[in-house]
């Protein structure tokens, strides 16, 4: 038979130390997930502790401000997975559990009756944690991390709960003694449970927090900064992989290379910041233009390249139009301002090279420019 005394100190200092770890990398990262994550634990090491002090002359210390403590550190769990999928923290909910506890000690039929206080706080607690399961099942789709650990550990804790508040009578902490009781053995298992889950949360979160970092660094890493689509690097990498998807499947592939008009006359006459909005506008009306798998990137100062899957010369050709038009049409400066040149190559048996196809495409977008500009140019793709 595990020793409940022995427990519930080594339970302490886990839930210290886990605490203190957690709150001192959220110092370092400045993630609000774990910042919660942290008080989370902490307030559960201080719960537990209060939980010696019955059989000492203590109890109300124990029973009113230990299961309050314990139920904010429940609460401080729903808030973290709240603020990790960008919630903000509900106050009224996190005080909502221990609210309703201290009201109903108030009930001396309640305050008297073991049972109900067990059957009251493990449902809060069980509250908490579908609130905390809730919150990552709800915005499963967009969170784009291995979430399912955390959802499982959440299940199983909050399964415990709902079963010790049907079967668990509650132990009467009188002497070291009654320690040895019938309720005893469900009494040790919540202990070792509650460490497991604390450990267990804890790596899984922080797990979640680091991987939604590093994909934040990867989308930084393949986006341009003033217009938010993709860079040259995104552009070469997963041109390749569509190119040999579409050589793969026997489609036909347009590219096509657009490049502003008169883009420095622009910065000079009306300043950089205006160009900065050009670029930004003819982003957003091409992005608009295209379909989701069609991939899209600034690849210069204000060049941009399209590549559309499943597109013949004509269909590209349609495509270029849309958005030449659509750019000359745009009101953010005076007429003759805005315009864009597009050279148009697509793809052959012999020619699914994207290096070849971007110095093709080069070659037709400088024969636009050179018959005017404000213009579509196709090119054919030669393989070398």
């Amino acid at each position: 038979m595990l020793h409940i005394p022995t427990l519930l100190m080594v339970a302490v200092f886990v839930f210290c130390l886990m605490g203190l770890l957690t709150v001192h990398t959220w110092r370092r990262v400045r993630e609000p997930t774990l910042g919660y994550l942290g008080v989370m634990l902490l307030l559960a090491s201080l719960g537990t502790a209060l939980i010696v002090v019955r059989g000492i002359g203590m109890d109300f210390v124990a029973l009113i401000l230990g299961n309050v403590v314990l139920l904010l550190s429940a609460a401080m769990n729903w808030t973290a997975m709240r603020v990790f999928v960008q919630g903000k923290p509900y106050l009224p909910g996190i005080l909502a559990g221990p609210a309703l506890w201290l009201l109903m000690c108030l009930i001396p039929q309640f305050y008297g009756s073991m049972s109900s206080r067990v059957s009251l706080y493990s449902l809060l607690a069980a509250g908490y944690g579908v609130l905390s399961a809730l919150e990552l099942w709800r915005h499963r789709q967009h969170l784009e991390v291995a979430y399912l650990p955390a959802m499982g550990l959440m299940v199983f804790h909050t399964t415990f709960y709902c079963v010790r508040a049907v079967i668990d009578p509650g132990m009467p902490i009188k002497n070291e003694n009654a320690l040895m009781g019938e309720s005893v053995p469900f009494f040790s298992f919540m202990l070792f449970e509650s460490m497991l889950y604390a450990i267990g949360i804890a790596y899984v979160t922080l797990a979640m927090v680091k991987e939604r970092a590093e994909l934040k660094f990867k989308a930084a890493a393949f986006s341009d900064v003033l217009t938010g689509i993709g860079n040259r690097r995104a552009f070469m990498l997963h041109g390749e992989q569509l190119l040999a998807d579409s050589k793969q499947r026997g489609q036909t592939t347009a590219l096509l290379l657009c490049d502003l008009d008169y883009f420095k006359r622009l910065n000079d006459s009306f300043g950089h910041p205006m160009g900065d909005q050009a670029l930004i506008a003819f982003s957003q009306l091409t992005a608009t233009l295209l379909r989701k798998h069609d991939l899209f990137a600034r690849i210069g100062g204000e060049e941009f390249a399209c590549l559309l899957q499943g597109t013949d010369e004509q269909g590209a050709i349609q495509v270029a139009e849309r958005i030449r038009q659509g750019f000359a049409s745009l009101d953010l400066l005076a007429p003759g301002f805005l315009s864009v040149s597009i050279g148009i190559v697509t793809t052959t048996p012999t020619c699914h090279d994207l290096s070849r196809l971007l110095s093709q495409a080069d070659q037709a977008l400088y024969r636009a420019k050179d018959q005017g500009r404000n213009r579509v140019q196709t090119a054919i793709c030669a393989a070398l």
